[in-house]
């Protein structure tokens, strides 16, 4: 919004990076700013966190600390990306539909359980749905902007420095010089597929204070270093990366996810006094989903986003060992003594700010180690 209206008067506003700039530094004041609020009305209105009694005995003090933190999140993301980036941009459009709807669809789940007092939340076949819904949304902007007005093209240059258009159906593989396979239409269940996933796992990492928060605030930023370069012919070419032009304004969406989840952390971290709910998990899910998808880096993801991979991976393996074990032996074991996998290590003598800024730690190593795979192509 901003863009416009101040573009024949301040060229300075032409600059991705002053926007990216003003984008994380409103999130933040935006944060600051409705923060306390957001949290004072939720105590009022009794939205608070049920905690499940056969966690961490650590756990049970957070009883009704307040959640549905998430809009504060929404609002951080959503509001910095309208007034600064471009709104006719269609990767802007795409995900700023993508995070709002996968973040109604985590307020009616946290409205659910705290509420009307359904365990539960929104019953998992409506949020596969919407799940399903948003991947096929997605596929259908991919192609039909393809198609129709060029403004999601993506391109590699080829080893005679010949720009080459490839499919809108392709995904990149790391560690390959401009190495990208085309899935033609096969790419639309995948797009499902990675949205799925992403949401679900950083509903899962959402257990502790701050490390979904943090997490994502990692890898949204390495997401952030990839729009940038990808937008740029000549950062993309000495990359050997795919160029995707518009691409750019995404930079700015990025610093306003990086901006939110610093703000929110600042409540966030423990002890915390909120947590992000469903309302944040999903819609930041979505966020990294999304951004996976438009830049082509779905497969980088399993490496940007390895601490939620092993954490989802962790229920995953528990729950089938459990069933194993049951049909073998007659009596269910865990691999684990909790899962997900951050429970586990609370339960075995871990501190919880111990095991939040570890697993921070293995999220900067990863961070640091997708982007080495541009230069190891």
């Amino acid at each position: 919004m901003l863009y416009y209206l101040l573009q024949e008067h301040f060229n300075v506003i032409q600059y991705i990076s002053f926007r990216a700039a003003g984008a994380a530094i409103t999130a933040l004041f935006i944060c600051f700013l409705i923060g306390p609020k957001i949290i004072r009305t939720l105590i009022v209105y009794h939205f608070g966190e049920t905690i499940r009694h056969n966690g961490p005995e650590s756990h049970h003090k957070k009883e009704g600390t307040p959640t549905m933190g998430g809009i504060i999140i929404l609002m951080a993301i959503i509001l910095p990306t309208f007034l600064w980036a471009k709104l006719t941009n269609p990767f802007i459009q795409i995900i700023l539909i993508s995070v709002l709807w996968m973040g109604i669809i985590g307020f009616i789940d946290d409205y659910l359980k705290i509420k009307k007092k359904y365990s539960k939340g929104l019953i998992a076949r409506y949020k596969i749905a919407g799940q399903l819904i948003l991947g096929l949304f997605i596929s259908y902007m991919i192609f039909n902007y393809s198609s129709n007005n060029n403004m999601i093209v993506y391109s590699i240059i080829n080893a005679d420095g010949i720009k080459e258009i490839i499919s809108q159906g392709s995904t990149s593989i790391p560690f390959l010089a401009n190495g990208y396979i085309d899935l033609n239409y096969f790419y639309i269940p995948f797009i499902i597929i990675v949205v799925m996933a992403t949401s679900n796992a950083i509903n899962l990492t959402d257990g502790l204070d701050g490390l979904s928060t943090g997490l994502t605030a990692i890898a949204c930023l390495v997401f952030a270093i990839i729009a940038y370069a990808s937008s740029r012919l000549d950062f993309s070419d000495y990359l050997n990366i795919i160029f995707i032009p518009y691409s750019g304004e995404l930079f700015i969406f990025c610093l306003a996810v990086i901006g939110s989840c610093i703000g929110f952390l600042w409540y966030n971290a423990n002890p915390a006094k909120i947590f992000m709910g469903d309302t944040g998990s999903l819609s930041l899910g979505a966020a990294l989903g999304t951004l996976a998808i438009l830049l082509k880096k779905e497969i980088l993801l399993i490496i940007v986003g390895g601490v939620f991979v092993i954490e989802s991976l962790s229920v995953i393996i528990q729950i089938m060992y459990f069933k194993y074990t049951k049909i073998k032996y007659g009596e269910g074991k865990r691999l684990f003594k909790m899962a997900p996998l951050h429970h586990h290590f609370e339960l075995s003598g871990w501190n919880e700010n111990h095991v939040v800024v570890r697993f921070w730690i293995i999220g900067i190593l990863l961070a640091l180690l997708s982007l080495t795979t541009f230069k190891l192509q």
